[in-house]
C-alpha cells in the first residue's frame, strides 16, 4: 500500500512540472484523490454518490445534442422532438439516455439520501454537508420539472399546468407569482422558452457549483462510513488514519465495477423499455400538447408522485401547497431532528430502525399512490401514510432520545 501511494504521488518531471508550476494539478489529486483518506470499510450503499457523478455527465452530454435540434416554440417543440426521434441519425438513442438519466438521476440521489439516513451521515460534523446536498436536490427537482415542460406533450403541459397553479394559492402574491413564473396569463410559448432556458443554463449551472461546493465541504472534514466513527481521530506515527485507505487507487477501482454494473442497467432499459411501463415516459406525453382537452388523469413524473400524493390528500389548496412545500423541506432539518447519541443505524435501536423502515414503506407507498387517479380509497391511503411521512420527521426528536443504543467501537469495524 505504502509503495503504491509513493508512486502515485511521487514528484513528476517533464510536462506534469510544467502543468504544476501553472497549475495546481498535482496537489489538488493529492488533497482530492491520492491523499484523502476514506474508511476501508465502505459499503454497496457509498457509490450512489458516484453514480450520481456518472448521470450528470450523461445528462449534459446528450442534453447538448439534444439542443442543436430542439426548437423552444410552442408550434414546434413537439414536431422538434419527434424530429429527434425518427430524422436525427441515433437522435432517438440520445433522446432515450436523457429521459431514462433523468429518471435515474432520481434513483441515484434518492438512494444517495437514504444512505445518508442510514448511517447518519448529516450528524455533526457534516450538517453542511447535508444542506448542500439538500439544495442540491431542490435544483434538481427544479431542473426536472423544467424539462418535463419542454417535449410540449399532453401530460407536459397539463402537468405543468397543474403545478405552477399551486403558488396560486399564496395568499396575497399568489397569482402574481405564477403570472412571473408563466410570463404570461397562461402557459404559452414564452412559458416554454424560460423553462428552456432554466433547463439548459440557469439551473445546471447552479448543479454544477453545488455538487463542487458539496465535494469540497465533504474532503474537508471527511467522509463517513457504515460504523460513524471518525476515523481521523485514529491516526499513525506517519499522520495517515489507522482505518483509512487512499481513495485512489482503492475506492475509485471498486467504484468502477459499480459504474460497469450501472451502465449495464442503464443500457438494458434505453434499449429495451425507455418508457419503462409509463413511468419513465408517460404514455399521454407522445400526443401534442392540446389546451382545449385535459387529459383523464393529470399526474407529474414518477420522481415527485410521493410529494404530488401528500398535495392530493389536502382539499383546501393552501393546506396542500404548505404540507407540499413542507414535505419537501422537512428532511433539510435532519441534522438537529436526530437526537440520537450514534450515527449508524448498526448501533442504534429498534424504534430508529422501526421507524426507518416504515418510512420507506410509506415514500414508496405515496409515490405509488401519486401515480393513482383521485379516487376516494386512494385520497384516504395518501392521507394515512402523508400522517406516517410526517410523523417520522416530526417525532423524530423524541423517539431518536428514547432509543436504546449499543456502545460503538474506537475503530471501524471491518465486515468482510
Amino acid at each position: 500500500m505504502a509503495r503504491i501511494e509513493a508512486e502515485v504521488g511521487k514528484p513528476q518531471g517533464g510536462f506534469m512540472k510544467w502543468i504544476d508550476d501553472r497549475f495546481p494539478f498535482t496537489s489538488t489529486m493529492k488533497y482530492h484523490a491520492t491523499e484523502y483518506y476514506a474508511s476501508k470499510n465502505f459499503n454497496f450503499w457509498y457509490v450512489f454518490g458516484v453514480l450520481a457523478m456518472v448521470v450528470l455527465v450523461i445528462q449534459l452530454v446528450t442534453g447538448v445534442f439534444l439542443t442543436m435540434n430542439y426548437k423552444p416554440a410552442a408550434a414546434e417543440a413537439f414536431a422538434s422532438v419527434e424530429y429527434i426521434m425518427r430524422d436525427v441519425e441515433w437522435g432517438w438513442l440520445i433522446r432515450y439516455m436523457h429521459s431514462t438519466g433523468a429518471s435515474f438521476f432520481f434513483i441515484v440521489v434518492y438512494l444517495h439520501m437514504f444512505r445518508a439516513m442510514l448511517y447518519g451521515s448529516y450528524k455533526k460534523p457534516r450538517e453542511l454537508i447535508w444542506i448542500i446536498g439538500m439544495l442540491i436536490f431542490f435544483v434538481l427537482m427544479a431542473e426536472g420539472f423544467a424539462g418535463y415542460l419542454l417535449p410540449w406533450g399532453q401530460m407536459s403541459y397539463w402537468g405543468a399546468q397543474v403545478i405552477i397553479s399551486l403558488f396560486g394559492a399564496i395568499p396575497g402574491i399568489g397569482e402574481g407569482l405564477v403570472e412571473i413564473i408563466r410570463g404570461d396569463y397562461s402557459i404559452s410559448d414564452i412559458t416554454l422558452n424560460r423553462f428552456f432556458a432554466l433547463h439548459v443554463i440557469v439551473l445546471p449551472l447552479s448543479l454544477i457549483g453545488l455538487i463542487f461546493v458539496h465535494i469540497v465541504a465533504l474532503h474537508e472534514v471527511g467522509s463517513n462510513n457504515p460504523d460513524g466513527v471518525e476515523i481521523k481521530q485514529n491516526k499513525g506515527a506517519d499522520g495517515v488514519p489507522l482505518d483509512g485507505v487512499a481513495f485512489h487507487p482503492y475506492h475509485t477501482s471498486k467504484d468502477l465495477v459499480a459504474i460497469i454494473v450501472f451502465l449495464m442497467l442503464f443500457s438494458a432499459v434505453v434499449f429495451f423499455a425507455p418508457d419503462m411501463g409509463g413511468y419513465f415516459l408517460e404514455h399521454a406525453n407522445f400526443e401534442p400538447a392540446n389546451l382545449t382537452a385535459t387529459p383523464e388523469h393529470i399526474a407529474p413524473v414518477w420522481y415527485f408522485t410521493p410529494f404530488y400524493a401528500i398535495l392530493r390528500a389536502v382539499p383546501d389548496k393552501l393546506w396542500g401547497f404548505i404540507l407540499f412545500g413542507t414535505a419537501v423541506l422537512l428532511p433539510v432539518f435532519l441534522p438537529w431532528l436526530d437526537r440520537a447519541r450514534v450515527k449508524s443505524i448498526r448501533y442504534r435501536g429498534w424504534i430508529y430502525k422501526s421507524a426507518l423502515s416504515i418510512f420507506v414503506v410509506t415514500f414508496l407507498s405515496l409515490g405509488w399512490l401519486g401515480t393513482q387517479p383521485a379516487e376516494p380509497i386512494y385520497v384516504l391511503a395518501a392521507r394515512i401514510f402523508s400522517v406516517l411521512y410526517f410523523a417520522f420527521f416530526l417525532l423524530m426528536p423524541y423517539y431518536t432520545t428514547v432509543d436504546k443504543t449499543k456502545p460503538v467501537p474506537e475503530r471501524v469495524v471491518y465486515h468482510g
